[in-house]
Formats: C-alpha cells, structure tokens, sequence
C-alpha cells in the first residue's frame, strides 16, 4: 500500500504544481496587458507605434481605445481600467489632474496640431446646387455666409477639436451664426466624414486628419487659435500596470515612435507653426 500512496501523492503535487503554473501564467499574461485611452486623431499614428512597443517589450500587450478626450475621460473617471490617457487637449488632461486621476509630475505634452477648416473636395449635397464644387472659404467669417448651410463641428462639450472652434468663433464674434448651422460629431474623425462624403459644406478639424483623405477633403484655411493645440500624456495615477504605463510614456519620445508622429503630420510641442500637411 505505501508505494501506491507514494504514487498517488505524487500525482497529486504534479497536478498541483501545473495548476499553480497556469495560474501564474494567467496572472502574468493580465498584468502584461497595457490599456490606452488615446484622443481618436492619434489612431493611425499609436496604431503603427503599438507594434514597435510590443517588439520592445515582449509579451505585453496593447489594448487601445480611441475617442473624443472627454468622453474617454468621463470612462476613466467612472473607473475604466486604464493604464495610459492621451488627450488631445490642455483642459481634458488639466480636469484629469484636478480629480486625482494623474499626477502632474507624470504629465508630459507628447505633439502639437493644428486647426484647419475643410471643404469636401468634389463638392456637397448641403450646398445650394447638390454636387457642386464647395465653396471655399478663406476665413471664419465667411463661413457665417448663406452657402454655408451645414458646418461639421465637434461637440465642445466632450470633443477638444469642438471646444477649440467655439472659441475662436466667439472671439470673433461669429458663435451666434454659426451654431445653427452645426452638424455635431461625436469626435474629430467624425467630423472628417461628414466632409468627406460630401454631407457638410464645411468641417473644423485638425490638420492630422485632413492629410489622411487627400482625395475627399480640401483644406480651405489654418484657424488661428489663441492656444495651442497639445496633446498631453500620463500614466494613470491608479494605473493597473503601473510600470508599463511609465514604459509606454517614455516609448513613445523616443525616436522610433517620433518619427512615425511626425510621418502622420504632428508637430513638437514647441512648434507653434501648424504641422505639414499633405492633403490638396
């Protein structure tokens, strides 16, 4: 009988210690997952970056989230597991900071971007003669004009994009006529499409997003804004993958990842010039 009890305990501890393995495999594999919460015009740019991240730290993994900055903050500050925010704002990040969701010795400004207005580029079915040539215009104020029927703005209340146009058109004066003629878009992509597909006379975005569909969209004009367009990042404060959030930030400035930023037309934060852009 003392072999077979051998034998058994044996089996025993074998089973044991292979659960116990895939336990710790299982725990190991969720602390390498890395969440991103990232401003929805980063997406082509951290896309082309997350495998270069991943080849220099094997076996974790990105899992990103893109949207407008204020609606992902509204999900961090609801508890979203996030390890990593990117806005594409100043204010976004600064109400982070306020309610304790990231540490202002951990924030950093990743890029710059411009501000741009677009005009589909074979014309729109909002316009006064459906699929007409869009009108051009050449500064905001002429967007107050009656051939502009439909503007695509970014809702201001969650979208950066939107809130830095209402404040150049209130400092112009020109909120009031142009409000009524806003289609609203839940983030600056959407905003893009609705001139893209010719739905909008007219649309701000940034000029990132513009360069993506050469072929679709036009930019009319660079809108001056009295502040400029950051893109702050940061760890989490309460981050559940502390150390690969801090990885991430410091990827992401090093050269490699710089490159593919400035490829997608972002500018250093320093540069106050709009970005280059190779839409027509």
């Amino acid at each position: 009988m003392r072999p077979r009890l051998l034998r058994s305990l044996a089996v025993s501890l074998t089973v044991a210690a292979v659960a116990a393995a895939a336990a710790g495999s299982a725990v190991t594999a969720h602390a390498a997952e890395l969440t991103l919460s990232v401003a929805a015009s980063l997406t082509h740019a951290l896309r082309d970056i997350a495998p270069l991240f991943e080849a220099a730290n094997p076996g974790t993994r990105l899992q990103m989230n893109f949207g407008a900055s204020g609606a992902l903050l509204q999900q961090i500050a609801k508890g979203a597991p996030v390890d990593v925010f990117v806005s594409a704002d100043a204010q976004t990040m600064d109400q982070a900071q306020q309610e304790g969701l990231v540490n202002a010795a951990q924030r950093r400004d990743l890029v710059a971007n411009a501000l741009v207005v677009i005009v589909p580029a074979t014309g729109s079915s909002a316009g006064p003669a459906k699929g007409a040539a869009a009108p051009t215009p050449r500064t905001v104020a002429d967007l107050a004009q009656p051939s502009f029927k439909r503007i695509a703005i970014g809702l201001p209340a969650s979208v950066p994009a939107g809130r830095y146009t209402k404040s150049v058109l209130e400092a112009a004066n020109l909120w009031a006529a142009v409000e009524p003629k806003m289609v609203g878009a839940h983030n600056v992509r959407q905003a893009l499409d609705y001139v893209a597909r010719g739905e909008v006379d007219a649309g701000f975005v940034y000029a990132t997003d513009a360069a993506l569909m050469p072929g679709k969209v036009k930019v009319a004009f660079t809108v001056p804004t009295t502040q400029p367009v950051l893109y702050p990042i940061a760890p989490l404060a309460h981050a559940p993958n502390a150390a690969g959030a801090a990885r991430f930030v410091e990827f992401v400035f090093t050269p490699p990842a710089q490159a593919i930023l400035a490829r997608y037309g972002f500018a250093q934060p320093g540069a106050r010039a709009a970005p280059t852009v190779t839409a027509r």
